[in-house]
């Protein structure tokens, strides 16, 4: 049998969970894919995958082998490249995680140029503000806003972002505005909720580090729904400066406590902790990174 083959099958059938979605991608029948996993299955002297009428699922022994099976084809990958193949022009499929709104405002727009350069590189894009388990979900990239803990993952920093506190015109009308971050107990703070600390707002100012408890009557896990209350007069919210780039976000909300920030927080693209990496996958990082150094609302190296 084609073990690399089998292999290739297998990941895609566990990422995908399904046969004859895997089938189409390779341009065989359903039975031909059968026929190869159940060869795999032999050969291994184990079972791979729970199969019943509704559903499809990873054997213990399926998901030891699935991280050792994708250690295997990014090895031959990279040997492949090593060796002049597939150097000049990465292919294949990467898949790419991000937060929802940093997607859709920052990578989705310039995903053409990637793929206009690379016309043999295809990008799966997953979007979504919960912080998955890059192997299981079957995800070569993530970019991900604040630390990274995970000390499996590998991180590579592509910009940084802080925030700014902005209100609308008719809330700071009727309740006034605040001049000191310590002011902000006697107001309604719209509170976004995936941050490390949503119930303490940190600022840094002239004077260094000021926490500020945040009290307010609604809490929002989407960022997006935060700045919505503010435009209709909520409260007070915490924005990071990436999504005032908008003209029309700028005209919505008026930007206040403008000498005092909360630190800058780190954007990182991370992947697994491997030995090998594919070069599709080095291509999308380091298109990332080329793409954000100069960007004035996330990067340091471009003007403020």
């Amino acid at each position: 049998m084609d073990l690399l083959a089998a292999f290739r099958v297998f990941i895609r059938i566990a990422e995908t969970g399904s046969f004859s979605s895997v089938a189409r991608e390779i341009g065989a029948t359903q039975p031909a894919v059968s026929r190869q996993v159940a060869a795999l299955e032999t050969h291994l002297g184990a079972r791979l995958f729970q199969r019943t009428t509704r559903s499809l699922t990873l054997t213990e022994d399926g998901r030891g082998l699935l991280s050792h099976a994708r250690l295997v084809v990014e090895a031959v990958e990279e040997t492949e490249a090593a060796v002049g193949r597939r150097r000049s022009t990465p292919s294949g499929l990467v898949r790419l995680g991000c937060p929802g709104v940093f997607g859709k405002i920052y990578v989705a727009p310039r995903l053409n140029r990637l793929l206009d350069h690379y016309p043999e590189l295809s990008i799966d894009l997953s979007m979504t503000d919960t912080v998955v388990d890059m192997v299981q979900e079957g995800l070569d990239l993530s970019i991900r806003v604040g630390e990274v803990m995970d000390a499996s993952l590998v991180a590579r920093r592509i910009g940084s972002t802080t925030a700014i506190a902005v209100a609308s015109e008719s809330y700071l009308a009727q309740h006034g505005e605040p001049m000191h971050p310590s002011e902000l107990a006697n107001h309604e703070c719209i509170i976004f909720t995936r941050v490390p600390t949503p119930d303490t707002w940190n600022f840094v100012g002239a004077d260094g580090p000021l926490s500020v408890p945040a009290h307010g009557r609604l809490r929002s896990n989407g960022i997006e729904a935060v700045i919505e209350a503010a435009v209709a007069g909520v409260g007070i919210a915490l924005v990071p400066t990436w999504m005032m780039n908008a003209e029309a976000m700028a005209q919505r909300l008026r930007p206040i406590l403008l000498d005092w920030r909360p630190p800058p927080r780190p954007i990182s693209v991370v992947y697994p902790s491997r030995r090998f990496l594919a070069p599709r996958t080095r291509a999308v990082i380091d298109f990332l990174v080329d793409e954000f150094k100069s960007d004035p609302m996330i990067s340091p190296g471009g003007r403020r």
